[in-house]
């Protein structure tokens, strides 16, 4: 019985750090594909190539590296047959070009991805899709079928639950930070504004720019605001944080993550493309926060100087572990994460916070401590993403989250606003190279997560049991 056990056990822990991986996660060439079509039948080359741009089309939407989507498309066409692909992702552009033999002519086509979707139900659809597509013989038609029927679907839950999941995600924030419960209902009901007029916005086509600054906007008025007539109202209220947890959640819908991947992996080109988005979007969000602090000052009202805040002292830090993994895992509702995936993203943000707040306690920089905190929710988050049958970028940018650096940014537009341009640009750069830290750190531990082979398990040799390592060769890895 005890050795019934033992075995187990090592199967379970077999399956969590094993080599078996999410398809999005490290894709391997198709050795042999289980229903290879006809080369020469045009209209089927079509068609595999139109099912493979489509699920790297979920992807690139999604905000999935160029290298990890190039790897998905070549993968889906190498299924069936068409091993020899030439594909190129530049930015929201994906083409294809298949060769088929020295005496037919390539095979090419694209797609251009015109929208953004946080839809990360979609996403692990698509990442099922290709599993099938490894271990069963799936014919390009009901892959076309399938591809369509993920793509129509409509969202897991409905707009005002993501609604009421992004205002629970910015009052986690604001705790996390270090606020009270009036800065918690605040920052709830104020986010709940910002994502319902930014809807409203978006139906009528207003470019996501100027969305942005409107978010901003609406995040510092109440602030402002209450902060005025705090004495009539008998409060008191630290406007900063409520500015700061609006901030975190626009950052959050941001590709912060795919840009800086794109540069690390060797797709500069799309790197250059996503990082100049990214900063644009946050320009448009600081345009936003001064627009709403000048108005308020033109009104009279004006905000406390900022302070730099401390580390947080260890009886602390309990709190902020729980409202980091509430903020990863509301954030993970609001872009419509599978159930299943809801507690490993609270996890991941859990973690996040715990190896921040540790590092920090024995002084090590914000960047550095971001940088490590990224790393382990990176690896951490690919390894559990094969228990949970999840895409491992779901988890990763769930898990930073909580770390994104909105205090940060707001002291510097503060400071800048106020004259203070050398305290104002410090507290900038600071934010630009947290930011950066953690995106790169994500990279480095799924990096880590990939490349984890199989524990040492016993095995028979001879009369004995001793502990052996297991290795595959990649092309020989087993679905989950």
């Amino acid at each position: 019985m005890a050795r019934g056990r033992l075995r187990d056990a090592l199967t379970s822990l077999n399956r969590l750090i094993g080599e078996e991986r999410a398809v999005v996660d490290d894709q391997t060439s198709a050795p042999a594909p289980l229903q290879p079509i006809d080369l020469t039948d045009d209209a089927k080359v079509a068609e595999v190539l139109d099912i493979a741009l489509r699920s790297g089309e979920v992807l690139l939407a999604s905000g999935t590296s160029a290298m990890d989507t190039t790897a998905q498309v070549q993968f889906v066409a190498a299924s069936y047959g068409l091993a020899r692909c030439d594909v190129d992702v530049t930015y929201n552009a994906i083409r294809i070009s298949a060769h088929r033999g020295p005496t037919m002519p390539p095979a090419a086509t694209m797609r251009i991805v015109h929208y953004r979707s946080l839809d990360f139900t979609r996403l692990a659809a698509v990442d099922r899709l290709t599993r099938r597509l490894r271990t069963e013989a799936v014919s390009p038609d009901d892959a076309h079928d399938e591809l369509t029927r993920i793509t129509r679907a409509p969202h897991p839950y409905n707009r005002w639950t993501a609604t009421l999941a992004w205002a629970s995600m910015a009052a986690s924030a604001s705790v996390l930070l270090g606020g009270n419960l009036l800065v918690a209902v605040v920052s709830f009901l104020t986010t709940m504004v910002i994502d319902r007029v930014n809807r409203r916005l978006n139906a009528i086509g207003l470019p996501f720019f100027f969305q942005h600054v409107m978010g901003g906007l609406i995040a510092a008025a109440p602030a402002s605001l209450l902060y005025t007539f705090s004495d009539q109202l008998g409060i008191t209220i630290r406007p900063s944080l409520i500015i700061a947890a609006g901030v975190i959640v626009l950052l959050s819908g941001l590709s912060l993550v795919g840009s800086v991947q794109d540069a690390i992996t060797g797709a500069p080109i799309t790197a250059v493309a996503r990082f100049f988005e990214v900063l644009m979007m946050t320009g448009g969000i600081i345009a936003g926060v001064a627009i709403s602090l000048r108005i308020a000052g033109a009104l009279g009202s004006t905000l406390p100087v900022l302070t730099t805040v401390p580390p947080p002292a260890l009886a602390q830090i309990p709190v902020q572990v729980v409202a980091g993994a509430f903020t990863s895992l509301f954030f993970a509702v609001a872009c419509y994460a599978e159930r299943r995936a809801l507690p490993i993203a609270g996890i991941g943000g859990a973690a996040g916070i715990l190896v921040y707040a540790l590092a920090l306690s024995v002084s090590i920089g914000p960047v550095i401590a971001s940088a490590i905190a990224a790393t382990v929710v990176g690896s951490v988050g690919g390894i559990l993403a094969r228990r949970a049958l999840t895409p491992p970028q779901v988890i990763a940018v769930a898990g930073i989250t909580p770390l994104l650096p909105g205090l940060a940014l707001y002291r510097g537009l503060y400071a800048l606003l106020n004259n203070e341009l050398l305290d104002g640009f410090s507290a900038l750069l600071s934010a630009f190279g947290i930011g950066c830290a953690l995106a790169a750190g994500v990279t480095l531990g799924e990096w880590i997560a990939r490349t984890m082979r199989r524990p040492r398990i016993l095995r028979r040799t001879g009369t004995l049991k001793r502990p052996t390592l297991s290795r595959r060769r990649s092309g020989q890895n087993r679905a989950l």
